[in-house]
């Protein structure tokens, strides 16, 4: 679907048709190497040390606002130039924060207030600067994940309700402090108030949905991708999906993410250590919530954020948070005897289970 939805954007803009497909395929070759490296550390090196992880990935961040290090995109920092490549700090700081957080709960109480006020620096020190870069719908993504675990951690609930109303009304401060983004919810609300400006992808993501009827147009025969769609082959894929494979495409691929979701929580759940347990649910719950937040705003049940689809959307540096992150997944279960070389037939009777 990458090919599908970006080669006739590749041949114009890079006069090569599977300029995305040859380099998401190195990424993807990368990102399963790497993912099966990290499977085989123990997860106790990377939860010991998450929140310096966490911070490391906060001073990447830091470096995009360096104009000789950084690379600006639509009016963002975002990225980091590296040779060939550019690598965004921020998908995989997403993923620190959930390490980190599932450290910072379960360590809190054994913590004195010092120690306390320090490791919330260094749990919110990257948050703070995906504000300025902008990038909202990542800051959101990050917010959503630290309340999550929260939740599902045994800190006080007085505290949590406390945080939480916290959170709230700060992405709420954060959203109206900049006038694109009250924009962006206007569109949301009604795309036909501006269809050639602020509403004009949403309106050609539905359009995309409609052409694509119950049994769709076919692989390569889409029109929105025909330079009408921005984004068609990242953020706006499941639109060229609607297009070309249908209602029949898009319920099986929400079906495979219901059932990564579902194999992922009794797997998590099967663990008997507290903190791979919660690790292990807050990942899966991390890339569900991902996946449905992208939907939404492709559907226009949400406002637009500029959020990949999991596994599907182009981009390397996705593509290899999710390889690491499954990777650590890997190792948590690994470690208790669920996933293993000698132990193949468990992983299936525990999804049986």
């Amino acid at each position: 679907m990458i090919y599908s939805s970006s080669y006739m954007f590749a041949k114009e803009e890079f006069g090569n048709s599977v300029h995305f497909l040859l380099k998401q395929l190195i990424f993807i070759i990368v990102g399963s190497g790497v993912c099966f490296v990290i499977s085989k550390s123990k997860f106790n090196f990377w939860y010991k040390h998450s929140l310096k992880i966490n911070v490391f990935f906060g001073f990447l961040i830091l470096l995009t606002f360096i104009p000789s290090v950084g690379l600006a995109l639509k009016g963002s920092s975002r990225w980091l130039k590296i040779g060939f490549f550019g690598i965004q700090p921020g998908e995989f700081t997403k993923y620190s924060i959930l390490l980190a957080s599932v450290y910072f709960f379960h360590q809190f109480p054994f913590w004195e207030k010092k120690q306390r006020i320090q490791n919330l620096i260094m749990l919110t020190f990257p948050m703070l600067l995906l504000i300025f870069q902008p990038d909202f719908g990542m800051f959101v993504l990050c917010m959503v994940n630290i309340l999550f675990v929260c939740f599902m951690s045994q800190f006080p609930r007085k505290w949590f309700y406390s945080i939480l109303l916290t959170g709230v009304i700060g992405m709420i401060g954060i959203l109206f402090a900049a006038p694109y983004r009250v924009k962006r919810l206007l569109s949301y609300l009604d795309p036909w108030t501006d269809p050639q400006n602020s509403g004009f992808q949403i309106i050609q993501s539905f359009l995309a949905f409609a052409l694509g009827g119950f049994s769709g147009a076919g692989i390569g025969n889409s029109q929105e991708k025909l330079f009408y769609l921005p984004e068609a082959h990242n953020d706006f894929i499941f639109s060229v999906i609607g297009e070309e494979l249908g209602f029949i495409g898009v319920i099986l691929l929400i079906a495979l993410f219901v059932t990564f979701i579902y194999t992922g929580f009794r797997l998590s759940l099967k663990l008997q250590n507290h903190t791979k347990s919660l690790f292990g649910i807050a990942v899966v719950f991390a890339i569900g919530f991902q996946a449905a937040l992208n939907m939404g705003v492709v559907l226009g049940l949400l406002p637009t954020k500029g959020l990949n689809l999991p596994f599907i959307s182009y981009g390397g540096s996705s593509l290899l948070a999710n390889a690491i992150l499954l990777g650590l997944f890997f190792s948590i279960l690994r470690s208790e005897g669920i996933l293993g070389v000698s132990h193949g037939s468990n992983l299936d009777r525990a999804i049986r289970a």
